[in-house]
């Protein structure tokens, strides 16, 4: 497999990480901490074309479907930057290959997210949550957990079960029938768990929840990737400057067995991911990859961030630096649409 960006995609990585870089400063998280979302970062990103760089040109966008999705969220991961690109992309893509997608998607005016998760260990394929229709008009009952970002989105696709099974939904957030409880996530996104009590909704269609399911896979993938690279990077920097004994902490074999190991998981990670990316972009059958690279993504990516937390001793647990974050946003990761044990469920029954 060749794993060279053209020139497109490596044009989406510089700029992504240009703006990241320059607007993800220690200040700037922190503030954003406080309200969920770093607003001026999210304009930044849509005047500049990023959020629609994966959507059709139809679209506004630059038609570079989950590559270009891949590279932006890879640099996002890197920065730790609290900004809503998954969900909302993954929504935009999903509406792009089974409805329309509005072009005020990729300008960043018109804001969804996904309610594709419920409580309770249970496949996201199969949601608990019910749609029936009638007299022509579809209305959705049952609850749908942690919704990311939920109140800074206007619309949000929410996975049911209809009489002729599971199927998407386009839903207005402020719908009728619609009662949210405030969720802080544990990286201090200001997310939402939603009470559907007969809301109106628009039906997508169950093939619509299968893809809207594999990207969100792929999107978290790829951001748990910039993760693993962002905390590593810190922490290889950390300990080339950090002296025991001497020494630089870097130069200690155990240390760098550790700082191996990460390497490893990463690498592997990426591979899996860009496997899966490129069986879909060939149009192929990506399922079962893409539950591959999100168990690598749930694994060895919450291995590397529990090793650079680990690696940083004492001051890996003072939240005034910055290594705390990759493990806060690595471990939410690894739980979103289940965790690995969960992600080999899947892999071993399509098997």
């Amino acid at each position: 497999m060749d794993f060279t960006l053209g020139e497109e995609l490596e044009a989406v990585r510089d700029l992504a990480r240009q703006i990241l870089t320059d607007h993800a400063t220690l200040e700037r998280l922190r503030a954003a901490e406080e309200t969920g979302v770093d607003e001026p970062l999210w304009k930044e990103l849509a005047a500049a074309g990023l959020l629609g760089v994966a959507l059709p040109e139809s679209a506004g966008g630059a038609g570079l479907g989950v590559s270009g999705l891949a590279i932006l969220l890879e640099e996002q991961g890197r920065t730790v930057a609290p900004v809503p690109i998954w969900p909302a992309l993954v929504a935009g893509l999903t509406l792009a290959e089974h409805g329309t997608c509005p072009p005020e998607i990729a300008d960043g005016t018109l804001r969804y997210t996904l309610a594709l998760e419920e409580f309770g260990p249970h496949d996201p394929s199969e949601p608990r949550c019910e749609a029936v229709e009638t007299d022509g008009a579809w209305r959705l009952t049952g609850t749908k957990a942690v919704v990311p970002a939920a109140s800074f989105a206007s619309k949000m696709l929410v996975s049911a079960t209809t009489p002729d099974g599971p199927a998407l939904f386009a839903v207005d957030t402020g719908a009728s029938g619609t009662t949210w409880e405030q969720a802080r996530t544990t990286t201090h996104d200001i997310a939402g768990t939603v009470t559907l009590d007969g809301a109106p909704a628009e039906h997508l269609g169950g093939a619509a929840l299968r893809t809207a399911l594999r990207l969100a896979r792929l999107a978290l993938s790829a951001v748990q990737l910039g993760v693993a690279e962002g905390g590593l990077r810190t922490t290889a920097d950390y300990l080339s400057a950090r002296e025991q004994f001497g020494r630089p902490l870097g130069t200690f074999q155990a240390v760098q067995h550790q700082l191996a190991d990460s390497y490893i998981e990463i690498d592997a990670l990426r591979v899996c991911l860009w496997h899966a990316i490129s069986l879909a972009a060939a149009g192929e059958d990506a399922e079962q990859a893409t539950l591959v690279a999100k168990w690598w993504s749930d694994d060895g990516g919450l291995n590397v961030v529990h090793r650079t937390q680990h690696l940083h001793g004492g001051i890996g647990v003072d939240v005034d630096y910055p290594i705390h974050r990759y493990f806060l946003w690595g471990k939410q990761i690894a739980g979103t649409l289940g965790g690995a044990s969960a992600d080999l469920a899947l892999l071993g029954a399509a098997l």
